[in-house]
């Protein structure tokens, strides 16, 4: 199924660190926000890294990125895609991060799972020339259970980029 992205891009002029993700899920999509399904451990794995709470509503979660300078987007724009599953994702078009790069302080981009980082190292990477830091996916079709530490430790680098 064709793809679009939906979403905004969430950044302003102090954003230091940009976290990219391949595409929304079906539930992101759904409820028209990044990392909507309420089993994705996203915001929970960010809440233990700077040891506070998020909250639920949209407005909080922006807040939350705003106040630690960091960025979030996709690495596409459109493709085809079965469901929420990355690896069948076919004739992928990648946003353009001109803007965002033109308009913050982004020195450093990570990537949110393997196929996000393959995507942005294939067709993003050319012409940022920052290179992505891979981070494990948060998605609970890829994120087994007992994971939650690894996920703290990694997403742990963030923190060095965003104080």
């Amino acid at each position: 199924m064709k793809v679009i992205h939906p979403l905004m891009p969430i950044y302003d002029k102090d954003s230091k660190v940009l976290i990219l993700g391949s595409m929304p899920s079906v539930k992101s999509r759904e409820v028209g926000f990044y990392y909507g399904h309420p089993k994705n451990r996203f915001w929970k794995t960010l809440e233990k890294v700077y040891k506070e709470t998020i909250g639920e509503s949209q407005e909080e979660k922006i807040s939350f990125l705003k106040n630690h300078h960091i960025a979030l987007f996709d690495v596409l724009k459109s493709c085809d895609i079965a469901s929420s599953k990355d690896q069948s994702i076919k004739n992928p078009i990648p946003n353009d991060f001109t803007e965002i790069l033109k308009n913050s302080k982004i020195k450093v981009i990570f990537t949110t799972g393997r196929k996000a980082y393959e995507l942005y190292q294939k067709y993003c990477y050319p012409k940022t020339k920052i290179e992505a830091i891979y981070l494990p996916s948060t998605s609970p079709c890829n994120c087994p259970k007992g994971i939650e530490e690894k996920l703290e430790d990694s997403y742990s680098e963030i923190k060095k980029y965003t104080e």
